[in-house]
């Protein structure tokens, strides 16, 4: 049974209906959020019920939009492993470090669980038609689950886009364009052909359902912990919608009083090239100004102008978290230190949580013994045309000169 009541603008407060195709406030453009009949919902299921299901994003049904399982468009996504990463906390000097690896989703990044959630919702609602602007693991995950749906899939990305999510476009079906330009110039693409192609815009936030998507990794990290909370989630933060999603997920938690009232410090992680939240939390101001010139190899967080400014910034503050920027370079060290310490491959946005922490615990901002959560947001080999790799050929000199290999 579902318990979706109604979606409002978290601005504004104006409520508008689920039954019906929406996209954005009609008095202020702002977001949409779904909202539920919590009450109904948690004296429909427990915790220990949602234990007993298969091991994806949809355990936890009567918190998330789709009214009719028949309309469901699933990969597989959700419940990514939660690993603890004491290698790594050691060459850091951390105690009790974790990191929530969503490499392993579908198409290969936590972009699975919004767009499996979007399509299920667009098919539900009878839509067609969609298009997307996309820095590329959202390209790819609405390619895959468009053509898993039956749907027609539009999909722009900047020209330097990662080589692997173009051909992952074409591979599913979708139509895929390149642009000129930054994801917000790919953005007045799919705005300009709104008129004339009808089809439905699956921007970040400009749709009521992808962070709903989202939201799960907030159940599941709570469920992962024995449903507590960590002190600390260090998120990589492009449109905002992971972040929004789990701080949306702890307080629909805390209100059905499946977890405590302590809510985790909610850390956004942006480039230097491309900070346009960290700069308004800095300033201290309610929203973020656009970025002029957004440079970074980072991306899926090179977003300059976020859509979801004023609710990232509450979160933080609400929180008491923080905004962080750091250089590529460090970044891109941080893969290879994750990947020798731990087996894991990151994306660069992933690894920029590592330089983050870093950074954190430099200005005091962190405690070494505090439990900790680092989020991968997607699979490195995504990103595999950033790295020149040069391996030696193999041949016999290697133990005929006496090399100890044991």
């Amino acid at each position: 049974m579902n318990y979706l009541t109604h979606l409002e603008c978290p601005k504004c407060g104006k409520i508008f209906s689920a039954n019906v195709v929406q996209t954005t406030c009609t008095e202020d453009k702002k977001p949409l959020l779904a909202r539920y009949d919590l009450e109904r919902a948690a004296a429909a299921v427990k915790p220990e019920m949602i234990a007993r299901r298969s091991p994806d994003m949809w355990r936890y049904r009567e918190f998330l939009p789709v009214c009719d399982d028949l309309h469901i468009v699933s990969l597989g996504e959700g419940f990514s492993p939660l690993l603890r990463v004491d290698h790594l906390a050691s060459a850091l000097g951390f105690e009790n470090l974790w990191l929530k690896d969503e490499s392993q989703l579908p198409t290969g990044s936590f972009k699975a669980r919004g767009l499996s959630m979007a399509v299920s919702r667009a098919l539900e609602l009878g839509i067609k038609r969609v298009a997307i602007p996309s820095a590329g693991n959202a390209g790819a995950a609405l390619a895959a689950y468009a053509a898993r749906a039956g749907i027609e899939a539009y999909v722009f990305m900047p020209q330097d886009a990662p080589d692997a999510n173009k051909t992952e476009v074409q591979i599913f079906g979708a139509r895929g364009y390149l642009v000129n330009g930054l994801i917000t110039d790919c953005a007045a693409m799919v705005r300009e052909g709104m008129g004339p192609m009808n089809w439905f815009d699956m921007s970040t936030f400009k749709e009521p359902y992808r962070v709903e998507g989202k939201k799960t990794m907030g159940f599941e990290v709570a469920e992962q912990f024995g449903w507590e909370l960590p002190d600390v989630i260090i998120y990589p933060t492009g449109g905002g919608t992971g972040l929004v999603g789990m701080w949306k997920a702890f307080q629909e938690l805390q209100q059905i009083g499946w977890i405590e009232k302590r809510m985790p410090r909610m850390v956004c992680v942006q480039a230097e090239g491309c900070a346009p939240i960290v700069k308004a939390f800095r300033e201290n101001k309610a929203e973020a100004e656009a970025w002029n010139e957004a440079s970074t190899v980072a991306a899926g967080i090179r977003v300059p102008a976020v859509l979801a400014d004023f609710l990232i910034l509450r979160i933080l503050r609400e929180s008491n978290g923080a905004a962080v920027a750091v250089s590529d370079s460090e970044l891109l060290e941080c893969i290879q230190l994750l990947g020798r310490s731990e087996g894991v491959f990151a994306s660069p946005e992933g690894a920029a949580t590592v330089a983050a922490l870093r950074r954190l615990e430099g200005a005091g901002l962190i405690e070494k013994s505090e439990r900790i959560v680092l989020f991968n947001t997607g699979s490195g080999l995504k990103y595999t045309d950033q790295f020149d790799v040069q391996l030696p050929t193999a041949d016999r000199s290697l133990w005929e000169s006496g090399a100890n290999c044991g």
